[in-house]
């Protein structure tokens, strides 16, 4: 099982190419960043966390671009991942979009995962004109039509929600296959839509029984006729805890990610250091 770093990034504290930088020293495999291009101010949906329409921290109305944010970390980088916790690419033009992610995984010489999510924020997704009822199929259209441009030569997609006929779009990515792991909430449809277009999980921070939910994933995985098993990334919110880091392993789970404070950058790097040292990392240098 690896460790990952996930900033909440904003637009104070550290950076996300400082924290990526240290994370990458400290021994961690993947460094995270979330993704919501506005909050709307009046909102009917429901925040998972809170259950109304509050939110449990203003760096929702703060978070930078993602891809902007990961291409500063490519850029001080070498071997760590970068990826999502996630994006919200239906909120984006997917050619667009699959030309940013093929770029990115381009120049950082193939480190790109794609974490993605359905999208809570439901007046979010208003206003980027994607129904709220339809977002599953959106979503499933979209990371089809982006596949397409990322592997084919002279790529076409026809969907309901995205249709283009022949075209060149280059760069291709270095993977030739670019994780796409789906974070939501554990259930039956969620399960049955991962092991149909993607290539993993990613919990919510408020999964109860990872591992029996693990064991349903593969199920789900196996009853769609997939090979080999799907990625399962954790969200992890306390301490690390050998026993349920043990019982997480032993699961199936291939990634437990550690969120970070937007501190300053002495404060992350110290505290990133100390993390590191506690889950048995080895340090880079």
């Amino acid at each position: 099982m690896e460790h990952g770093i996930v900033l909440f990034t904003s637009d104070r504290g550290i950076t996300p190419a400082a924290a990526a930088r240290a994370a990458e020293r400290a021994g961690f495999s993947t460094f995270y960043v979330p993704e919501h291009t506005h909050i709307p101010v009046r909102r009917e949906a429901a925040h998972p966390g809170t259950g109304d329409a509050s939110l449990p921290d203003d760096r929702y109305a703060r978070t930078l671009d993602p891809w902007v944010a990961l291409a500063s970390a490519a850029t001080v980088t070498s071997t760590i991942r970068l990826a999502t916790a996630v994006a919200l690419p239906v909120e984006h033009d997917p050619i667009t979009l699959a030309k940013t992610v093929a770029t990115l995984d381009h120049l950082s010489g193939g480190r790109v995962t794609l974490g993605a999510g359905f999208g809570w924020n439901t007046d979010e997704l208003a206003d980027h004109g994607v129904p709220a009822p339809r977002r599953r199929t959106v979503l499933r259209e979209y990371v089809e039509a982006m596949r397409a441009l990322w592997t084919q030569d002279e790529a076409s997609y026809d969907g309901e929600f995205v249709s283009f006929g022949a075209s060149w779009a280059f760069p291709k990515p270095v993977q030739a296959y670019v994780p796409v792991v789906v974070g939501a909430d554990a259930g039956p449809k969620t399960f049955a839509w991962i092991a149909r277009s993607a290539d993993g999980w990613m919990t919510t921070p408020r999964q109860q029984d990872v591992e029996g939910q693990a064991g349903r994933l593969r199920d789900a995985w196996g009853a769609a006729g997939r090979g080999g098993a799907p990625e399962i990334h954790v969200l992890a919110t306390s301490r690390p805890d050998p026993a349920r880091l043990a019982a997480w392993d032993a699961a199936g789970v291939t990634h437990a990610i550690w969120g970070l404070p937007d501190r300053s950058e002495d404060e992350v790097v110290a505290s990133l250091a100390r993390q590191g040292e506690r889950l048995g990392l080895v340090p880079r240098d």
